[in-house]
């Protein structure tokens, strides 16, 4: 993959497509060198996965633009919130009626492949610090907060299944796991990105102290990780809101001391008129320091489990149930799903329609499957969610991948030519 990474940028595939292909030669489908069984191995894969989400949504956190505007967010929010309620409980009752699961098992399996994956949709999402465009923009900042917004249905879905306490008429899941696990997390994340920022600027400004921003990205991922967990908050939701902060926080400072009031990255405010001084290099932040090291992992973790899930595919996991379920999820529940929750907005219909269709699956969903049966799914369960969840995620890295290239330059050729007078 690196000798070859400047030929496979001019493919009309994905690099996770080419990884799935080796994870299936090598597995049990082919040759049958690779066997991973995520049953057996399911507390592996939880801390695999669980890691790799961490560290993605950090990623996508500093690259939301600055200024915080909630006009923009507003599509965003919607579609973490209300689109990803809908697209639960469309998968919740086509694996009831369709598929003959119990209605807990439905909704647990709704919440499971309902969000979008910040991991293997990079090339829908913003590439790097600043970037302005409104599709990548919506696509990054939904995936960024849907991982969080998931985690009550899974617990209601383990709830319904008696693996989890509810409370009567449910009113403990809406007081605990709704509304303080989500709120606690949002706050975490803010509380600590804010501190490290100004913390890390008062050092460099004041004290003139070189920092190690790789591992100071990393000590936030886990410091607010941790306390969510301690506090039965959501961790994910923490994660990403604490790297919108530190980012939003420091290009204020910036800002606020040689820079002017700009919404782009420090890096391109240094190289305008802006900047009093064109020689003068933009100052080091934690977050534009710790993002490359970042997303190297990323890339390393996304290899990692692709080959993973292509070393658990067997020619009978193949089911019309499982490729029935991809199908009504691609086709019929996340373009409805966005559709809905969009109604009233003032988003083009463009970004609409392409929304509705790059709702990739991945990791994220892996992560919750792995969480469920860590915490007493039972065994015939498991192994059917397992078979539904992994064709479900394979399907969307072959199906997205083909198309994300060809789709996302007929988009912006158009934007191009709506722009231009």
């Amino acid at each position: 993959m690196g000798l070859t990474s400047s030929i496979l940028k001019r493919l009309p595939i994905t690099p996770a497509i080419i990884y799935l292909a080796v994870g299936i030669l090598v597995g049990p489908t082919v040759l049958g060198v690779l066997h991973f069984n995520p049953l057996k191995d399911s507390a592996l894969l939880e801390v695999l996965t669980e890691v790799v989400v961490l560290i993605s949504l950090f990623s996508a956190g500093v690259k939301m633009p600055v200024p915080f505007s909630l006009v923009r967010w507003r599509t965003p929010i919607l579609l973490a919130t209300v689109s990803m309620a809908i697209s639960v409980g469309m998968v919740a009752a086509f694996a009831y009626y369709a598929l003959g699961l119990p209605l807990g098992a439905g909704v647990l399996l709704g919440a499971i492949v309902a969000p979008t994956d910040p991991v293997l949709a990079t090339d829908v999402q913003s590439r790097h610090l600043g970037d302005r465009d409104q599709l990548r923009f919506t696509l990054t900042c939904e995936a960024g907060m849907n991982d969080g917004s998931a985690f009550p249905f899974v617990m209601l879905g383990m709830g319904l299944l008696g693996l989890h306490e509810i409370g009567d008429y449910g009113l403990q899941w809406i007081l605990v796991d709704m509304l303080w696990a989500t709120l606690s997390g949002v706050v975490i994340g803010v509380v600590a990105g804010v501190a490290l920022a100004r913390l890390g600027w008062r050092l460099r400004e004041l004290h003139k102290h070189d920092l190690m921003d790789d591992f100071l990205g990393l000590g936030l991922i886990g410091v607010v990780y941790g306390l969510s967990l301690l506090v039965h908050a959501w961790g994910f939701l923490a994660v990403f809101f604490a790297a919108v902060a530190l980012r939003q926080t420091e290009l204020k400072l910036a800002n606020n001391t040689k820079y002017s009031r700009d919404s782009r990255s420090l890096q391109e405010i240094s190289r305008t008129e802006l900047n009093p001084n064109p020689d003068l290099e933009a100052p080091p932040t934690v977050s534009a320091g710790s993002l490359v090291f970042k997303e190297q992992l990323e890339r390393l973790s996304e290899v990692m489990l692709i080959l993973l899930i292509g070393g658990t595919l067997f020619h009978n996991s193949w089911s019309w149930r499982a490729i029935s379920l991809a199908l009504f999820l691609f086709v019929v529940a996340r373009p409805l799903s966005v559709l809905i929750g969009l109604a009233g907005t003032r988003t083009p219909w463009r970004i609409r329609g392409m929304t509705g269709w790059f709702g990739v699956r991945g990791i994220g969903s892996l992560y919750y499957l792995m969480y469920a049966i860590q915490h007493g799914l039972p065994e015939p369960l498991a192994l059917d969610l397992i078979q539904l969840t992994l064709i479900v995620v394979t399907l969307s890295i072959v199906v997205h991948g083909i198309s994300v290239k060809p789709l996302m330059s007929r988009f912006w050729r158009r934007n191009k030519q709506i722009s231009t007078p």
